[in-house]
C-alpha cells in the first residue's frame, strides 16, 4: 500500500478513501512526513513559514447549542457570574487592544445568543473597516450564520450577501470539528449534519469570500470518519477554490461535559498524522497549518517537517481552549525565533496568505537581540484528570500511533 501510494503521489493522482485511512492508522511515520514534505515544496516556498499577527476574542459566551466538547459557553436564561454579551462598543473595544499589539486580523466569534439583534453583526463588521482598516475582521463560524439566519428571517446567501456588504471578506472555518453525520450526532447534534457547515462555506465562497477549514479531531471519530471529512473539504474545494488553508486540532477534554467519555487524549504522533495525511489526500489545498498553540510549541516545531507550510497565529486573547484549563502565550519574536530554531525563514502573513514582510532566516539565530528568547516552552494547565500517558506517545515506540 504505502508503495502504491508513493507513487500515485509522484505523479500527481488522487488518493483513495481506503489510502487515506491507511495514512492515519498504518504507513510508517517518518517516511509519511517525508513524502508530506516533498508535496508541501512543491506547492509553497520551503525555505518559508509563514504566521499571522492575530487575536481572537469573544463577543458572547452565552450558547444554545451545548456542544459536549465545549467548557466555553454559558446557557442563556441561567444565572451565570462570567456570562457576558457585548454591545458594538465593546467589540471596538477589542479591536482597539488588537490595534496596540499590531494585530492585522481580528477572529472573532462568539456563543449562539438568540438575545442578539441582526444589526449588531453587520453594524461590528461596518464600525470595524471604518475605524480599523488595517485590521481584516476574521469574523463568524458557520452555526453563527445560522443564528443570524434565525434572527434575521433572510435566507443563507442573504445573510452571507449582508456581512460582505458591509465589508467582511473571509470566514474562520470553526463549527466543523468532524464532517461525519455519526460524530455530529454524538457531540453536536444542535449543530445538524455534514451539510450545514459545508452549505455555509459553499455559499461564503459564491458571494466572494474565502475561508478556511478545520477539523478538531481526538474525540469519538474513526479514521475512517476523519477521511470522511477530508472528503467533503477536498470536494468543495474543488468545486469553489474558496478555501485557504486546513487547520487541523485536538479536542481538549478539560472540564467539558464529554470528558469521562474520552479517556485518552490525542498526543503529537497523531497530530503528525493528520498533518502529514491532509497534505498528501487534499492535493487542491495550498496551505497546511500547524499549531503551535493547540499542540505545544515543540510539537508545533516539530509539525513543520509533516507537511505544513504555516505556523498559525500569535492568538494573543483566546478564551474556548482556556475554559479546559488548556493555556500558551506567545510573541513575535518568539513565534519567529520558533520556526528559525525549526529551520525555517518566518514571513508574517495576512488572512488572505498574502506575505508582508519576510525575516532573517536561521542565521539570525546566532544574533539575537535580549527581546528575542531563544526558546520558552509551552504553558500549559492541564486539569488533575489528564492521563499521564497520552496516545501515540508509548514509552520506547513514540513514533507509531496506536490504531
Amino acid at each position: 500500500m504505502w508503495n502504491r501510494i508513493e507513487d500515485k503521489v509522484s505523479r500527481g493522482e488522487r488518493l483513495s478513501s481506503e489510502e487515506g485511512v491507511y495514512l492515519l492508522t498504518e504507513a510508517p511515520l517518518v517516511e509519511l512526513g517525508a513524502l508530506a514534505n516533498e508535496v508541501r515544496n512543491a506547492k509553497t516556498d520551503p525555505r518559508i513559514v509563514t504566521y499571522v499577527i492575530d487575536t481572537n476574542p469573544n463577543y458572547t459566551n452565552y450558547c444554545t447549542v451545548d456542544c459536549h466538547f465545549c467548557a466555553f459557553y454559558r446557557k442563556p436564561g441561567k444565572p451565570a457570574a462570567d456570562g457576558y454579551t457585548h454591545d458594538v462598543e465593546g467589540v471596538m473595544n477589542m479591536m482597539e487592544s488588537a490595534r496596540k499589539v499590531g494585530a492585522t486580523t481580528v477572529l472573532l466569534q462568539g456563543g449562539l445568543n438568540p438575545e442578539i439583534p441582526w444589526s449588531f453583526y453587520t453594524d461590528i463588521i461596518r464600525e470595524s473597516r471604518k475605524r480599523y482598516p488595517e485590521i481584516t475582521p476574521h469574523f463568524f463560524s458557520a452555526p453563527e450564520i445560522h443564528q443570524m439566519m434565525e434572527v434575521s428571517g433572510l435566507d443563507m446567501r442573504g445573510v452571507l450577501q449582508a456581512l460582505y456588504d458591509a465589508g467582511q471578506r473571509t470566514l474562520p472555518g470553526g463549527g466543523a470539528e468532524i464532517l461525519a453525520t455519526r460524530v455530529r450526532k454524538r457531540i453536536s447534534i444542535k449543530k445538524g449534519g455534514p451539510d450545514t457547515w459545508l452549505d455555509v462555506h459553499r455559499t461564503a465562497h459564491q458571494v466572494g469570500m474565502r475561508s478556511t477549514a478545520t477539523m478538531m479531531y481526538g474525540h469519538v471519530e474513526t479514521p475512517a470518519e476523519v477521511v470522511e471529512h477530508y472528503d467533503y473539504i477536498r470536494a468543495l474545494q474543488d468545486e469553489t477554490k474558496g478555501f485557504t488553508a486546513f487547520v487541523p486540532w485536538s479536542y481538549k477534554r478539560g472540564n467539558t461535559p464529554m470528558e469521562s467519555k474520552v479517556p485518552v487524549i490525542a498526543g503529537s504522533s497523531q497530530y503528525f498524522r493528520m498533518l502529514a495525511s491532509s497534505r498528501l489526500y487534499l492535493d487542491n489545498f495550498d496551505h497546511i497549518q500547524a499549531s503551535w498553540f493547540s499542540e505545544g510549541k515543540k510539537t508545533g516545531q516539530i509539525s513543520l517537517q509533516f507537511g505544513a507550510d504555516d505556523f498559525g497565529g500569535t492568538l494573543f486573547e483566546e478564551n474556548v481552549h482556556l475554559a479546559t484549563g488548556h493555556v500558551n502565550k506567545t510573541t513575535v519574536a518568539e513565534i519567529e525565533t520558533l520556526i528559525r530554531e525549526a529551520g525555517f525563514t518566518p514571513a508574517q502573513r495576512t488572512t488572505l496568505y498574502d506575505i508582508l514582510k519576510v525575516g532573517e532566516g536561521p542565521e539570525a539565530l546566532s544574533n539575537l537581540s535580549d527581546d528575542v528568547p531563544l526558546f520558552v516552552e509551552s504553558l500549559r494547565e492541564l486539569p488533575a484528570e489528564y492521563p499521564a500517558e497520552l496516545e501515540g506517545e508509548e514509552p520506547g515506540d513514540p513514533l507509531v500511533m496506536p490504531r
